[in-house]
């Protein structure tokens, strides 16, 4: 089979695994495993919970391989699949009271001192605490926008909802979790 020189590598890989080639799915995966690891790591509550969600990603996106379109790039379905995947999963989660932390290495700030240590991965595990009491939806969507740094645009590719519909949710979302987490204080 030819391959035209304009294809990208991640084109020629979909081929080759569609032709039955093991090797070049295994290419695939390493080639984005950090990334649907990343995403999926806000959601899962523990790590055994995230390789299984990795997993069910990889799956999912090897069992429909053949139906993607080429319309977007691959990294753009995979990012979808990995997020309806993590949704899947908060629908299914009962309500813990154990809750995942945030990556405190994003929000660690060099030379604090122990006590500021202390407030900046309690302030973590309050917000983080706030985030569980969330539905799935609002949790979802609070955590694309504001841990992943997605855009709305981003957002409304990867959930199907519409942008005005992302904006709607994470306003509903902010103002419910402000809610949350003053009454907590109280």
């Amino acid at each position: 089979m030819g391959l035209s020189p304009h294809e990208s590598s991640d084109e020629r890989l979909i081929k080759a695994i569609v032709a039955g080639d093991d090797e070049a799915f295994t290419q695939l995966i390493n080639k984005y495993k950090h990334k649907v690891f990343s995403l999926a790591a806000r959601f899962a509550l523990h790590h055994s919970e995230l390789e299984d969600i990795c997993q069910d990603v990889f799956i999912k996106a090897y069992e429909k391989l053949a139906t993607f379109r080429h319309d977007a790039p691959f990294e753009h379905w995979l990012a979808r699949i990995t997020t309806h995947t993590c949704y899947d999963v908060l629908r299914r989660r009962k309500r813990h009271t154990h809750f995942s932390r945030l990556d405190s290495t994003k929000y660690e700030v060099r030379d604090q001192s122990i006590e500021d240590r202390q407030a900046a991965v309690q302030a973590s595990e309050f917000i983080e605490w706030g985030l569980s009491k969330l539905r799935p939806r609002e949790r979802l969507v609070i955590s694309l926008l504001e841990l992943e740094e997605k855009s709305v645009s981003e957002i409304a590719g990867l959930t199907g909802w519409s942008e005005a519909n992302v904006r709607v949710r994470a306003h509903r979302a902010r103002q419910k979790l402000k809610k949350i987490l003053e009454e907590s204080h109280e």
